[in-house]
């Protein structure tokens, strides 16, 4: 009994019994902040888009169901907004709801 208590203690006190996360930040793009589109209902990932190696950031926008594609670049900065294009046309995706 002794050893398992012992056990469970030294268990408990390995693992914090709060979960740390960094402050929250602003993320920008081109030196501007990232905002969405009205009623800004969004769902943002990461995901390398271009295949470049770097994680891009996508954001999901419910105005129209469009994606906007921010690349990472190669200092850990994000580029500029493009909206995702299928067929040389904004991509929507309407309805998903």
């Amino acid at each position: 009994m002794l050893m398992t208590s012992t056990f469970l203690l030294a268990a408990i006190a390995a693992f914090p019994q709060e979960p740390r996360f960094h402050a929250p930040e602003r993320m920008v793009s081109d030196g501007e902040p990232i905002s969405v589109e009205s009623p800004g209902y969004a769902s943002p990932c990461w995901a390398d888009v271009d295949g470049d190696g770097k994680k891009d950031l996508l954001v999901g926008q419910f105005n129209k169901g469009k994606v906007a594609v921010y690349r990472g670049l190669s200092d850990g900065k994000l580029a500029a907004r493009a909206w995702l294009k299928a067929g040389g046309k904004v991509a929507e995706f309407p309805d998903v709801w």
